[in-house]
């Protein structure tokens, strides 16, 4: 429930509508960043970090959301008592890792289905400090998505990282080129007609299969779709997988694509394969994955000071849109010759990136949002989310180490909750390695099942690509 305002004391700025269509009773989102580190943490001072270093990075990290005598949703700036916003589980003392594992994904599990409470500023930090199989110690950052999306967030979590094998020197990240439409001389514009033609039926297309997705169709039931009216509010398992960069840019090289098409074209080959060992019908469903983009002109972090400016190229926000990506079907062809279902989804993917559908939606939400109110838009996106399969969405990491406050990192995942599917994927590189975050319903899907076949699915690819 909002909390209501009377006075313009501590009002900070007006709430963005993105950051309202994520945060009211129909549409709920929030971020869970994992940070495991090689050391224990137990020395870790948590508290002058977040006062002398996280409060410090956005006002929002120590305001409230309340609504004003007009109705309009703002930030409205408190005093933070740190000892709130960091909780230490306590689990039985001397066991095993694995046992701290199996009481690490009970606890996010539980930590997934908690609400963060509107009465103070929206975020936590958990602090675990049992050794598990992946870590001696792990910090759970939990922040609402009206705070930001992972661009704003992983920039950040930047802010509070130093390089771990020298401080001095600054973190950088893979090369990442923006798509373009690349060009031709005049002389070529008679071959342009026919792809202009194309890419207005496919913008045409794109934007009312997204409307008609977010209405009224819907995906098939499948052993990856419950359809289920509450699962966002059910356990959720937790598993994380790594690949080799360097074995990903092989792939891509081969055939001529980006990190993120192998990458989510091996994602869909492994969960058809799931699809397909639980139900055989299943293999050729219609099944959607949501691939959640960054709509910034840029995608290098930025300090915060500059993403802070209102009309910065890489400003602080919500600023994303979403790919609806039918997965390709299974067939006999694909399991010969795994790379063509790699190529198809690089494909799909590439056509979906029309930017002229992108701000058509859009355009779209901002007309729902001034007729009907930030709700109704929640409920749009709330319908194009249930009526999908499964959700992507990936960060870019750093490719040195990274420590806080001396602690080196030595993993790094995140998780989006709160959307109405049954699976979820967060993506991030970091120090050469690619790290997927899978979240599955606990009580509808077979984890550990799910997990092998992806892995079976990336093996199966990098060996028809680059033998042995």
């Amino acid at each position: 429930m909002d909390i209501t305002c009377t006075s313009e004391e501590g009002l900070t700025q007006p709430m963005s509508p993105a950051s309202q269509y994520v945060s009211n009773s129909v549409l709920t989102l929030t971020i869970l960043g994992v940070l495991e580190f090689e050391v224990p943490i137990n020395d870790l001072q948590a508290c002058s970090f977040i006062q002398n270093v996280f409060l410090s990075i956005n006002p929002r990290f120590s305001s409230v959301m309340v609504t004003d005598e007009k109705g309009v949703k703002k930030w409205k700036k408190v005093e933070v008592n740190i000892k709130d916003h960091i909780r230490v589980p306590v689990f039985p003392p001397n066991k095993s890792p694995e046992f701290y594992d199996k009481c690490f994904d009970d606890y996010m599990s539980k930590i997934g289905m908690e609400t963060l409470p509107l009465t103070r500023p929206l975020w936590e930090i958990h602090r675990v400090e049992y050794p598990t199989s992946n870590a001696a110690g792990i910090l759970i950052f939990k922040l609402h998505h009206a705070l930001g999306d992972g661009f704003s967030l992983m920039s950040a979590l930047l802010s509070c990282l130093q390089r771990a094998e020298n401080p001095a020197l600054p973190l950088t990240f893979p090369s990442v080129k923006m798509h373009s439409n690349g060009g031709q001389s005049e002389k070529n514009v008679f071959k342009k007609v026919p792809k202009i033609f194309s890419s207005l039926y496919n913008t045409v297309s794109d934007f009312c299969g997204g409307v008609l997705m977010s209405t009224i169709m819907e995906d098939d039931r499948t052993p990856i779709q419950s359809g289920a009216d509450d699962v966002q509010f059910r356990p959720m398992t937790t598993l994380t997988m790594t690949f080799s960069l360097d074995q990903i840019k092989q792939i891509k090289s081969k055939l001529g694509a980006t990190v993120n098409d192998v990458i989510t074209g091996t994602i869909f080959l492994g969960t058809r394969l799931y699809m397909q060992e639980m139900c055989h019908e299943s293999r050729k469903s219609r099944s959607t994955a949501l691939v959640l983009l960054n709509t910034r002109m840029t995608r290098s972090y930025r300090p915060i000071d500059d993403m802070l400016k209102p009309n910065a190229e890489g400003r602080w926000g919500n600023l994303f849109s979403f790919l609806q990506v039918p997965l390709p079907k299974l067939t006999h062809a694909n399991l010969t010759d795994p790379l063509q279902f790699v190529v198809k989804t690089g494909r799909i993917i590439k056509r979906k990136r029309n930017p002229i559908a992108r701000h058509m939606a859009s355009w779209l939400l901002e007309i729902i949002n001034k007729h009907r109110g930030p709700e109704a838009v929640s409920k749009f996106v709330y319908g194009t989310l249930k009526n999908s399969s499964l959700c992507i969405t990936n960060v870019v990491g750093t490719q040195e180490q990274m420590a806080l406050s001396g602690h080196p990192v030595k993993g790094i995942y995140f998780m989006l909750l709160g959307t109405p599917e049954d699976v979820v994927f967060g993506i991030v590189s970091y120090m050469g390695k690619l790290r997927v975050a899978m979240g599955v319903g606990k009580e509808f899907i077979d984890a550990e099942k799910l997990k092998s076949h992806i892995e079976n699915a990336f093996e199966m690819v990098f060996k028809a690509a680059c033998g042995n």
